[in-house]
């Protein structure tokens, strides 16, 4: 047996290479024999680390470290992939291909361009009418096949529209849209999980024409597996290659208020101004689109008529401790000063509109702009809205198109601006440029980006992803459960999406956003369910459902088109729909300091918040098929009402029994949330579910740390922090602190205290807290609160402590 670094076959006409990355990591490259290996397409250049086990037989054997092993077939070519510990089949791979093609760019040669500027739902786009293909390079196509086993699940693949959670026997196309957040990852019940380093378009095909993977551009084939078994390590692998999360600032997980749109400074005080007034939290307010001057679609620099004096708004706004999100768009009208300054420095896509992200240089361009006004402004963090950045021709028409029929559409329409083996990167490099040249500059912000497209990678960037421009009807409120779960499968932690939907009319056009009421053309992405809007108390109902779910999120915030979305105009309070969004954001900030604990996990131990069950119940056969549920962190079980039970469509009354049919996993108890209710795992329950109560149910043995009377995130109060105890089992939980804000937790100037219990004792224990904040708990008043009913109140001066509550 031989012990080699790297292993290389000459296989036919390909060149097989295999690298050892970690114990638990290969990195597999197919090229064709005598090229050379060509740069990571996502920017991983992990070194080879250990060695490979190399036994040249009958059969080629490579053992990755004891974890991985891989048995090829000399005379079929089958890959064989097992845990090498147990001897556990793993997958398949059945073949590789790669067929070369010749690669165009689109110019206009050196003519004038014909511009065709269009004004669409998705905001203004420019096509270039006389655009001609030139060939630059050649490139190939590539298809890795697999055989699955029976009854494997597949899961990942980033965010699509379809709600498919489990891909087996699907077909999925792997393109940005709005609404599409494509990561080329794929990750298996089996325990193990993919990454297929690409940034080309792709399809995932699973169907009687056979299970591959496309690829549409590439230079080589190239992919890791990255072995758990459980999905925590799968994903901690992931990032390991394509990139870490930051923190983000701790405000960004309190209550965030957004519509279509606020459209002067003096809408955002004034809806800031009645949350305070009305004592309800919030901790942000977004400025969508149309901050410019009318006609300078994409320009950073404000319409001083209706923005006279942003700074000083700004300011009243921090003040008022709440803190300003500004809609900015890659693309620019060439009437505007933003785009004359790129189009002079050559730093424009061939559209002539949108920047060159690729570019370093015109992603400084890009910061300087946004420093000029909304920086200077004190601007804290940013909507990076349609960074596909091209999906103008299918965001229109009454009907939707079929499925391949979009992605060759979309896809063509990517590759006539970008690099077709960079066409699905777009959005990852925009977000590069904003975090890179932000870190330069401020040390004491952190970079919050909300953006609607993203990459494998794009975690590193301070991003969080939102699902697009969905519409309002219950039906999209249950896809949209598998989609979020199926991205935080892929890798990314930040996940969120539009509360109540962004369309919320279909046939009442009038009443239409996005200045389209004067249109009364169908449209297939037009479909909300509820023509009177907040003044349908069906409507009212289900957003009062999605806000419920969105409560569990990442990141909780409210937004849409159509109609209002600020509590008010949902009744006042001691109506039901009222009272039921004031105690859910209530309870948001309730949860904080779970939150930011889940949040400090995510970025010490690659962590992920929104959690499919299959990441804490893997060996529970029926929790592994449930996409209805999901945990948040790994003490909450949610289980978010998906049906109307008070309402339909034009204020008509339903009457049914407002229950909901929930599964509590095997392993251990469960309590209710709300009454604290025991039952064993591994069954069915029916749970009451009034509008006023989303089924949870917390872990036996759990601790959950709360805190009461917030108002914004970081606010620091004199009521005693709350240690939540769930008795049955022994728990533990780490509490993390930091500053909030800035970046001195790189520099480990944080708190991650230990806090377990022991049932037996019946004993609280915590750590040391080495540090001081703000809001610490170090010098506060504490009590435990156990699902039994008592009650201990102590002191916690920031060394080891126990209470016994015996």
């Amino acid at each position: 047996m031989n012990q080699v670094d790297t292993v290389v076959i000459e296989s036919g006409k390909k060149t097989l290479i295999y690298r050892n990355i970690s114990d638990n990591i290969i990195h597999c490259t197919c090229g064709v024999t005598g090229s050379i290996i060509k740069p990571s397409p996502l920017g991983i250049e992990p070194p080879a680390s250990g060695v490979f086990q190399y036994d040249r037989t009958n059969h080629f054997h490579i053992f990755g470290n004891g974890t991985l092993k891989a048995e090829i077939n000399r005379k079929t070519g089958k890959t064989y992939w097992s845990h090498s510990g147990s001897g556990k089949l793993l997958f398949e791979e059945t073949d590789r291909e790669l067929y070369e093609i010749p690669v165009y760019q689109h110019t206009t040669k050196g003519e004038a361009p014909e511009i065709k500027r269009v004004k669409t739902v998705d905001g203004e786009r420019i096509f270039i009418n006389n655009l001609v293909q030139e060939e630059v390079r050649t490139a190939y196509r590539g298809k890795l096949w697999f055989e699955w086993q029976r009854d494997e699940k597949l899961h990942g693949l980033g965010q699509g529209e379809e709600g498919i959670y489990d891909y087996k026997g699907s077909v999925q196309y792997l393109y940005q849209h709005n609404m599409r957040v494509p990561f080329p990852v794929l990750i298996s019940d089996r325990g193990y999980g993919l990454l297929f380093d690409c940034g080309s378009l792709m399809t995932f095909n699973d169907d009687k024409r056979g299970s591959y993977v496309y690829f549409d551009t590439v230079d080589q084939l190239s992919y890791y597996i990255v072995y758990g078994p459980d999905f925590d390590q799968i994903i901690k692998g992931i990032r390991k290659l394509s990139g870490r999360a930051p923190m983000l600032p701790k405000w960004s997980f309190g209550y965030i208020q957004s519509k279509e749109a606020y459209h002067t400074q003096k809408e955002l005080l004034d809806v800031v101004k009645e949350y305070r007034n009305r004592n309800i939290p919030i901790d942000g307010i977004v400025q969508d689109w149309n901050t410019w001057e009318e006609g300078k679609w994409g320009n950073k620099l404000l319409d001083k008529s209706r923005y006279p004096d942003f700074p000083g708004a700004v300011k009243d706004l921090h003040e008022k401790n709440v803190h300003v999100m500004v809609s900015v768009w890659p693309n620019m009208d060439p009437s505007t000063e933003n785009h004359k300054e790129f189009l002079d420095k050559g730093l424009l896509l061939h559209d002539l509109s949108t920047y060159d992200a690729f570019n370093p240089k015109a992603r400084a361009v890009y910061y300087k702009q946004l420093k000029e006004e909304l920086i200077a402004a004190g601007v804290d963090a940013w909507w990076c809205d349609s960074t596909e950045p091209f999906c103008g021709p299918d965001w229109k028409g009454s009907f939707r198109r079929e499925a391949w029929e979009r992605f060759l559409l979309v896809g063509e329409e990517h590759k006539k601006y970008l690099d077709p083996a960079k066409a699905n990167l777009y959005g990852k490099y925009h977000a590069k440029g904003i975090y890179e040249n932000q870190r330069k500059e401020n040390h004491n912000k952190r970079v919050l980006n909300l953006t609607r497209s993203g990459y494998a990678g794009s975690q590193a960037y301070g991003t969080v992803l939102w699902s697009g421009d969905i519409t309002a009807t219950w039906e999209t409120l249950k896809l949209q459960m598998k989609e979020g779960l199926n991205f935080c499968m892929s890798g990314h932690p930040y996940w969120t999406l539009d509360v109540g939907g962004f369309f919320v009319v279909k046939d009442n056009w009038r009443k239409r956003g996005c200045n389209s009421s004067n249109d009364p053309e169908p449209k297939w992405f037009w479909q909300g369910g509820y023509e009177q809007g907040v003044d349908d108390r069906a409507y009212r109902e289900l957003y009062v459902r999605w806000l419920q779910f969105s409560l569990f999120l990442p990141m909780f915030r409210s937004h849409g088109t159509d109609t209002p979305r600020e509590i008010w105009n949902f009744g006042e309070r001691g109506t039901m729909f009222y009272d039921e969004i004031e105690r859910c954001i209530r309870l948001r900030y309730k949860l904080m300091p779970y939150t930011y604990s889940l949040a400090g996990r995510v970025m010490l131990q690659d962590y992920t918040m929104l959690r499919s069950l299959l990441f804490d119940f893997p060996e529970d056969e029926t929790a592994k098929g449930i996409s209805s549920q999901f945990m948040y962190g790994d003490s909450i079980l949610v289980c978010p009402v998906t049906e109307p039970m008070y309402y339909e469509a034009e204020n008509i009354p339903l009457e049914r029994e407002r229950t909901w049919r929930c599964y509590l996993p095997l392993s251990c108890g469960w309590y209710d949330f709300w009454t604290g209710n025991y039952y064993e795992g591994g069954q069915w329950i029916l749970a009451e579910a009034p509008i006023n109560k989303i089924p949870v149910f917390v872990r036996e043995g759990a601790i959950i740390p709360m805190e009461q009377g917030l108002h914004f995130a970081d606010e620091v109060v004199d009521t005693p922090f709350e240690f939540h105890i769930y008795e049955g089992k022994d728990g533990s939980f780490q509490l993390y602190e930091d500053s909030g804000d800035g970046y001195d937790y790189e520099k480990g100037i944080y708190n991650l205290i230990p806090v377990s219990w022991d049932d037996k004792k019946r004993e609280l224990s915590l750590g040391k807290s080495r540090h001081s904040f703000p809001q610490s708990i170090k010098g506060r008043s504490c009590v435990i609160r156990t699902s039994g009913g008592r009650e201990m109140f102590f002191s916690y001066d920031g060394t080891e402590t126990t209470v016994s509550l015996s």
